[in-house]
């Protein structure tokens, strides 16, 4: 590391003319600026510079020696230039995990503007039901359902649905309770879903899944077919009634909050925060 700072504090030393005006550049102590130049000659075991009071020139070795110096100093601030530039126009890669129902309704729709509002991102989506670990899958953004207990992460809740029981309209001419339940694998092998009406009814219903799918797709389309009955969430019943019908439409599921998860400690990349706020946008408007 201080052979590169040696390297560029001598290329500023040839650019400015003299020690005493890179140090006025660099904001450093003339005798700082001669002790680098000093250790840089030493530890090369070379003359680079031939100095007298009023003037300075390069050695042959000095000049090549410069050249060299003078192109690290460039891709350096160039490189500075480009990690600035992120905070202006997001861009290159943004992984993001959502759950199978959110990802296709409420992320790649939100992605998909930010696509064509900023041509240099390149996203990459993971469908997945299961949690991920954000640092083991080097994931940058992560939206679940409900709040994750892992400390380490910074979560933020942007929005929330509700569930629907619900299942084909034939399949329900004679009442739900004896109609075969299709349960996603987090629910487990047991459901219990309480609903409450708007002047605080409640009601439970509680029964033993028959069939379980590891998949929300699967599940989904287990309850189209008419295999039996199961939940959604409210904004996929929304674009597939009247296919499917609420067994209980008078009453509501409770609510399931939706976080937005990254693994930033700080400085949050700026296309992370620019989904994480569309994604809030979309929520609230449009759910």
């Amino acid at each position: 590391m201080s052979r590169l700072k040696q390297m560029s504090i001598f290329a500023h030393i040839v650019e400015e003319g003299s020690v005493s005006a890179a140090a006025l550049k660099l904001d450093l102590s003339k005798s700082v600026v001669s002790q680098h130049l000093k250790n840089l000659e030493q530890d090369l075991g070379l003359t680079l510079i031939k100095r007298t009071t009023r003037r300075q020139t390069l050695t042959a070795t000095g000049e090549a020696f410069y050249h060299n110096c003078k192109e690290i100093n460039s891709i350096a601030n160039l490189a500075w230039e480009q990690a600035q530039n992120a905070h202006i126009e997001p861009k290159g890669r943004m992984r993001i995990t959502a759950p199978n129902a959110l990802m296709e309704i409420l992320v790649t729709p939100v992605v998909a503007d930010l696509m064509r509002q900023y041509p240099k991102l390149k996203p990459e989506l993971i469908s997945d039901d299961k949690p991920l670990n954000l640092m083991e899958h080097d994931v940058d953004l992560a939206i679940r359902v409900g709040r994750s207990k892992n400390s380490n992460l910074k979560q933020k809740r942007i929005g929330e649905f509700r569930d629907v029981l619900c299942g084909v309209p034939e399949l329900l001419a004679g009442g739900f309770y004896d109609v075969p339940y299709i349960a996603n694998h987090w629910q487990g092998k047991f459901v219990r879903h309480e609903f409450e009406s708007k002047s605080g009814e409640t009601k439970v219903y509680e029964k033993q899944a028959d069939c379980i799918t590891n998949s929300f797709h699967s599940c989904l389309a287990l309850i189209r077919s008419g295999a039996g009955i199961g939940i959604i969430p409210d904004f996929c019943f929304s674009q597939i009634e009247p296919e499917v019908v609420s067994l209980m439409p008078d009453m509501t599921l409770p609510e399931n909050p939706v976080y937005a998860l990254n693994p930033f400690s700080s400085n949050t990349p700026l296309s992370v925060q620019l989904c994480i706020k569309a994604l809030e946008q979309r929520l609230r408007n449009d759910f």
